[in-house]
């Protein structure tokens, strides 16, 4: 099976990724969409659910800190594509 190999730059290093090509074809949501952009918009998504989890779905009162987290992620998820992620999801709080 072909895969296809993503560098993820960071302020402190980098990580090299390899994912199946044909995933990267069936995730992707327009014609014209990269490769990088189909992995960026999964990136956005994991992290804004994985925030959600944290501030909503752990025990106890989350921080003020985990509340602020989830709400940048919440705000970064409605900028790149355009709904709110209760809207994207069904699953609001």
């Amino acid at each position: 099976m072909d895969s296809v190999s993503f560098t993820i730059e960071g302020p402190d290093g980098s990580d090299d990724v390899e994912l199946p090509a044909g995933l990267i074809d069936l995730l992707s949501e327009e014609e014209d969409e990269s490769s990088a952009q189909v992995v960026g918009d999964i990136a956005v998504m994991a992290f804004t659910s994985r925030a959600h989890a944290i501030a909503h779905h752990s025990d106890g009162e989350p921080s003020d800190e985990i509340q602020s987290l989830e709400s940048e992620m919440l705000d970064a998820f409605e900028d790149r594509f355009g709904m709110t992620y209760g809207e994207a999801t069904g699953h609001q709080h």
